[in-house]
């Protein structure tokens, strides 16, 4: 069983702080996310631009996810990466990276340490985002084979389906049974 709350659960709700099907932001500004970064036991961070490139790379990254082929993180994950101070510490024996001492942005750096505490609990390949391009809502691939594609099959999988279903019906022709 795997399991379902640590640095993908995280990294999951960060991501969707940005509702692409609605343009609803809920970073709305940087009081906001100190408030979202402290809610989450997480040190403050007040830039507001840095962390909707986190976030926004992040959503980039985690497409790649649902193919299991190796993938160089994506520009703009790079470019926010870049912009945070990491270090390795080792806490009971197992390293793991934390924010640079005196760095700026410590609650953002925190966050980006959760792409490594998810890679190596392995999760991060189980975080995905949905293929339905009106969503891109983040999600945790519990399935057995790691297939889900979508957010929810009721919703994001039935647009989908629909829509092929309607295409297909409208290149038959008209007249064709139903």
């Amino acid at each position: 069983m795997i399991n379902l709350s640590g640095p993908a659960e995280l990294l999951r709700d960060f991501v969707n702080t940005y509702d692409v099907e609605t343009d609803t932001d809920d970073l709305t500004s940087p009081q906001v996310l100190r408030d979202w970064l402290e809610a989450r036991g997480l040190e403050p961070a007040a830039d507001l631009v840095l962390a909707r490139e986190l976030r926004e790379g992040l959503r980039a990254g985690l497409r790649h996810n649902h193919d299991g082929v190796a993938y160089t993180a994506p520009e703009p994950l790079e470019t926010a990466l870049a912009a945070l101070s990491l270090r390795v510490t080792v806490d009971g024996g197992t390293p793991r990276l934390v924010p640079a001492d005196g760095a700026p942005h410590r609650g953002l750096a925190q966050l980006a340490a959760m792409i490594a505490a998810a890679h190596a609990d392995g999760t991060w390949p189980r975080l995905k985002v949905c293929v339905e391009s009106t969503c891109q809502a983040a999600f945790i691939d519990a399935s057995k084979n790691r297939s889900r594609a979508w957010c929810s099959m009721r919703v994001c999988g039935n647009r989908t389906k629909t829509r092929t279903y309607r295409a297909r019906r409208q290149a038959e022709g008209p007249g064709m049974p139903a």
